[in-house]
C-alpha cells in the first residue's frame, strides 16, 4: 500500500510505475489543490474525458463533484489520518451523473515535496439504482400496509411471525413488535390455537389445504382475548428456497351485526305485515260492533241496561286502542309531527348514517341557512334516510360519495303546474344524492312502487322507497326522484316549512261534545263496502242522519249504480276490496265519469298507504271504527 512511510517514502518513478500498472481501473492523481497529474484510461471509459482533456484540470470542477460534506473537511481528514472514503456523485462528460465509491490516500512521492492524493473511484451507479428502487418499492409497499383496511400477517413454514401490519396491530391488540418472531397461533383461540401447526405439517407433507389459496370464516383471539369472526385468506410463496405464507385478515364482526339486524328487521318487516291485517280486520268487527250498540243506546231507556251497553262501548274502546297498538307496530300508525330544526335532526343522527355506508363511501351534510323548521315526525325522518343511505350504499359497491343536502326553497306556480299533486310554497328541501351506477327509466319510473326491487331474491323488500314516498306524502310534502345510469342518483324530500305558531301532534277532527247535535243532510251517498255487517251499519247511520243512500259491495257493482242514478253528491268507500280494484281505483273511475265528486275513504288501516296521494289530503278518509258522530262531521266538511 502507497502511504507516508517517512525515510521510505515512495519516489515519483514508483508513482509512473503504479499508475502504469494500475492503467485500466479508476484511477486519479491529483495534488492538495485538486489538479489532476495522472488519469489512467479507466477513468476515460467511466468519465468520457481522455487523458489530455483532464490533466491539468482541477478533479472537483472537471466532475461536478458533489461531496457528502465539505471539502475543506474532508482534507483535513485526508491530511490528519491519510486517508478518507465515501460516495460521491461525478459528473459523465455527456452529462449525466455517474455515483461512485471512493477512497482518497496522501502519499509524499519525495520526502521533502508537497503531498499529493491517490483516488481510486469504483462505479456504483446501477447498484445505486436498485438499492433506490428497492427502498422506492418497500416504502411502497409499507404505506399500503399501513393504510390498507384488511389487516395482513405473514409467517414462515413453521408458523413464525416476520411481517404484522399496521392494520393488523389494531385489529389484534399487539404491537409489531409484540409478535414478530413469535407463533401466528398467538393469535387464535382454541381448538383452533392447538390444531394450528398440524395444519401446517399436514400441508408441507401431503398438500392437503384447509384455508390457504382462498377465503374462510375463522374466529380470531384479540390480546384481551375477545373472540371476533374474520375472513382468512391465504397465500403461498417460494423465496430462496423457503416457504411463506401471507394471511390476510378481515374483521367481520360489523358485517355480522348488519346482517344479524337485517334479518331482525325483515322478520319484523314481515310480522308488521301480518298484524297490520289483522289488525284491519280486527277493525272491521270492532266497527259492527261499537255501531250496533250506538244504536241500541239511542233505544234505551233502563239505566241497568244503559250500564251494560256502556261498558261493552268502553271495551270495543279498548279493543280500538289494542288495534293501534298492532298498527304501530306495523308501521301503519299515524305520525306523530313535531316543530323541529331539519339541519339539526340530520346532522344529530348522521354518524349513525356514517357507519351503515361503511369505510368505502364518504358522507357529506351540508346544511345551508339558519332557520330548516318543519312539522316532521323525527324517527320516521330517520327512517327514511337510512332507506335512502341503505339504496345508495347498494349503488356504489366499490365505493363513491353520498351527500345530504338541508336548504329552504319555494316551489312556484310553474314548478306546481308541472306536479299536480304539488302545492306552492316554502319548503325544506332535503336532498341525498350519490354516485353510484344510476337508474335506467325502466327503473326510475317503478321505484317507488311497493315490492318492487332490482335486487336479488331475499336480498331486499321493496318497500324502502315506497314507504320514504309515504313519509313524504303523509307530512304534506312531496318527493322528486332523478337518476341516470352511471351518473348516480338523488332523491329530493320538500317537507312544508312550520312556523312555530303551528300546532304539533297528529292532527285531529274536532268533532264537538256529545251533547252537541250531530249534523246531518239530504245528499245522496254511494256506499261501497264489501262486508255486509259493516255496510248495513254505515248505511243505517247515514239514513238516521237523512242521507239518501245507495248500496255496492265492490267497485264494478258501485259504477253500475253510478251509471244508473244521478244526483250522487259523494262516494263513500272502502280501500281494500275484492273483484279487482280498490277504493282508489274506484274514486279515480268515478271522477273521470263525475268530474268534481267528493270521495270519503274508510279503512282498518291507521295510514292507508296503498290509496297513495289522494289520502295524503286532509279529511279525505276515516280509520275504522269511527262513530255516527265522526263520520256525520266528516261529511259536512267534504259535502260543504
Amino acid at each position: 500500500m502507497i502511504g507516508n512511510t517517512g525515510s521510505e517514502a515512495t519516489t515519483e518513478s514508483q508513482l509512473d510505475a503504479v499508475t502504469l500498472l494500475l492503467d485500466d481501473a479508476n484511477l486519479i492523481v491529483h495534488g492538495v489543490d485538486g489538479i489532476i497529474s495522472r488519469w489512467t484510461s479507466g477513468c476515460e471509459q467511466l468519465y468520457g474525458w481522455r487523458r489530455e482533456e483532464a490533466l491539468g484540470k482541477v478533479v472537483h470542477d472537471l466532475l461536478a463533484t458533489r461531496f457528502p460534506e465539505s471539502l475543506d473537511e474532508i482534507r483535513r481528514r485526508v491530511q490528519t489520518d491519510h486517508a478518507w472514503q465515501g460516495e460521491v456523485v461525478h459528473r459523465h462528460k455527456r452529462g449525466h451523473q455517474v455515483v461512485v465509491a471512493t477512497r482518497w490516500v496522501a502519499v509524499n512521492p519525495s520526502s521533502d515535496g508537497p503531498s499529493i492524493i491517490i483516488q481510486t473511484n469504483n462505479d456504483i451507479t446501477e447498484m445505486k439504482r436498485v438499492q433506490n428502487d428497492l427502498a422506492e418499492r418497500e416504502a411502497h409497499l409499507r404505506s399500503i400496509l399501513d393504510t390498507v383496511p384488511e389487516s395482513m400477517i405473514v409467517i414462515d413454514e413453521v408458523g413464525c411471525i416476520s411481517s404484522f401490519s399496521a392494520a393488523a396491530e389494531q385489529l389484534f391488540g399487539y404491537s409489531s413488535d409484540e409478535v414478530c418472531g413469535q407463533n401466528v397461533k398467538m393469535l387464535m383461540p382454541s381448538p383452533d390455537r392447538e390444531a394450528h401447526d398440524g395444519y401446517i405439517s399436514r400441508y408441507l407433507t401431503t398438500g392437503e389445504r384447509r384455508i390457504i389459496g382462498y377465503g374462510r370464516v375463522v374466529t380470531g383471539q384479540r390480546k384481551d382475548k375477545s373472540t371476533f369472526p374474520m375472513e382468512l385468506s391465504v397465500g403461498e410463496a417460494v423465496t430462496n428456497g423457503k416457504r411463506i405464507f401471507t394471511g390476510f385478515v378481515r374483521d367481520l364482526t360489523s358485517r355480522h351485526k348488519i346482517e344479524e339486524e337485517l334479518r331482525q328487521a325483515q322478520k319484523m318487516e314481515a310480522i308488521g305485515q301480518l298484524t297490520g291485517g289483522l289488525a284491519h280486520d280486527f277493525n272491521n268487527l270492532l266497527t259492527v260492533i261499537s255501531g250496533n250498540l250506538e244504536m241500541i243506546e239511542n233505544k234505551l231507556a233502563d239505566a241497568g241496561l244503559l250500564e251494560l251497553l256502556h261498558e261493552a262501548q268502553g271495551a270495543a274502546e279498548d279493543g280500538a286502542k289494542l288495534t293501534g297498538q298492532l298498527l304501530a307496530f306495523g308501521r301503519r300508525q299515524p305520525l306523530n309531527p313535531k316543530l323541529a330544526d331539519i339541519g339539526n335532526l340530520v346532522s344529530g343522527f348522521s354518524e349513525l348514517l356514517r357507519r351503515t355506508l361503511g369505510e368505502t363511501i364518504e358522507l357529506r351534510t351540508t346544511v345551508t341557512g339558519v332557520s330548516n323548521e318543519a312539522l316532521v315526525d323525527a324517527s320516521q325522518l330517520q327512517n327514511a334516510l337510512l332507506n335512502l343511505t341503505l339504496n345508495a350504499r347498494d349503488a356504489m359497491p366499490r365505493g363513491g360519495k353520498l351527500s345530504i343536502e338541508i336548504s329552504r326553497v319555494r316551489l312556484d306556480v310553474d314548478y306546481a303546474q308541472m306536479y299536480p299533486d304539488v302545492r306552492t310554497g316554502d319548503f325544506v328541501l332535503i336532498s341525498v344524492t350519490d354516485t353510484g351506477i344510476g337508474m335506467s327509466p325502466e327503473v326510475k319510473d317503478k321505484a317507488f312502487e311497493p315490492f318492487f326491487t332490482t335486487k336479488g331474491l331475499g336480498a331486499g323488500t321493496g318497500l324502502g322507497l315506497s314507504m320514504v314516498y309515504g313519509f313524504a306524502k303523509q307530512s304534506g310534502g312531496h318527493i322528486q326522484l332523478y337518476s341516470e345510469p352511471g351518473q348516480g342518483t338523488s332523491v329530493r324530500i320538500f317537507l312544508p316549512v312550520a312556523r312555530k305558531t303551528e300546532a304539533t301532534g297528529p292532527l285531529a277532527v274536532d268533532v264537538g261534545s256529545k251533547q252537541a247535535s250531530i249534523p246531518g243532510g239530504t245528499e245522496k251517498i254511494l256506499v261501497v263496502e264489501d262486508d255486509p255487517r259493516v255496510r248495513r251499519i254505515a248505511v243505517s247511520r247515514l239514513t238516521q242522519l237523512g242521507y239518501g243512500v245507495i248500496e255496492a259491495t265492490n267497485g264494478q257493482e258501485a259504477l253500475d249504480q253510478l251509471g244508473q242514478h244521478d244526483g250522487i253528491h259523494l262516494l263513500f268507500t272502502d280501500i281494500v276490496m275484492p273483484g279487482g280494484m280498490t277504493g282508489d281505483e274506484l274514486a279515480a273511475e268515478v271522477r273521470a265519469r263525475r268530474p268534481g265528486m267528493k270521495v270519503l275513504f274508510t279503512s282498518g288501516y291507521a295510514e292507508p298507504a296503498i290509496a297513495g296521494r289522494e289520502l295524503a289530503q286532509s279529511g279525505s278518509w276515516l280509520k275504522k271504527p269511527y262513530t255516527a258522530r265522526e263520520l256525520a262531521v266528516r261529511l259536512r266538511e267534504l259535502l260543504d
